[in-house]
């Protein structure tokens, strides 16, 4: 049949996932750092997450596809709230284990730290430091969890920190806005925590490139509890 259906250009889609968390059907997942429309059926052709794309990668329009089958979007959203309850449900930091690799670290262990501040709260939003460089936007607990931080993380990026749990993630919005306008960023890796908190920090670096209309690559690593990436 011929009905409306959104297309995803992947050349266009700088992986940010904010239509995946628009999609209210789970019709979008996130492969490879891009955007997929995971089945025509899942599409209800009501264009939600067309306003959520800030580089103008989904469109609607009149193909053909298969009908929109309602009951395969509410068992797949019945899978998803199922999954993020498990989530929930993992094993607190403060019950895990120290993990082994902690034990066995070799290397100089130099620290590649070349900026200060490094807290969201203290940058200045004109700092020189922030001028075309990659920056690097780390939920506070990433570090003590993963021991190779320094240097797979920090090495050659600008270091930002925060907590969204703790502080102001709405204050985090705003001073992350001004600094994505004031400065002609390279690049942007979030790195947070798979407790569902952290969300936040991803929520408020992709709500930031929004704000400011400015748009560069963008990457996002998850750390788990027990010191992996996920």
């Amino acid at each position: 049949m011929i009905r409306k259906i959104i297309t995803i250009d992947e050349e266009k889609c700088n992986g940010c996932g904010l239509c995946v968390d628009a999609c209210h059907e789970g019709a979008i997942v996130m492969i490879d750092g891009k955007a997929k429309l995971i089945s025509d059926e899942y599409c209800d052709g009501l264009g939600d997450c067309l306003p959520e794309c800030p580089t103008g990668a989904i469109k609607l329009e009149d193909k053909e596809a298969m009908p929109f089958n309602k009951e395969l979007v509410e068992k797949r959203m019945a899978e998803i709230k199922e999954q993020k309850e498990k989530e929930k449900e993992k094993k607190p930091l403060f019950l895990a284990d120290m993990p082994p690799m902690f034990a066995n670290v070799h290397g100089s262990g130099d620290s590649q730290l070349k900026t200060w501040p490094v807290q969201i709260k203290l940058m200045n939003t004109k700092a020189g430091c922030l001028k075309d460089a990659h920056l690097l936007v780390a939920a506070d607990c990433t570090a003590y969890a993963y021991s190779k931080f320094h240097e797979e993380f920090i090495k050659d990026r600008v270091v930002l920190i925060g907590c969204p749990k703790l502080d102001d993630n709405e204050f985090y919005i705003e001073k992350l806005t001004e600094i994505f306008k004031s400065n002609d960023l390279k690049s942007i890796t979030v790195v947070k925590m798979e407790v569902p908190c952290c969300n936040g920090m991803t929520y408020a670096v992709k709500q930031a490139m929004l704000k400011s209309e400015k748009i560069v690559p963008y990457n996002e690593v998850t750390i788990t509890t027990e010191g992996n990436i996920l």
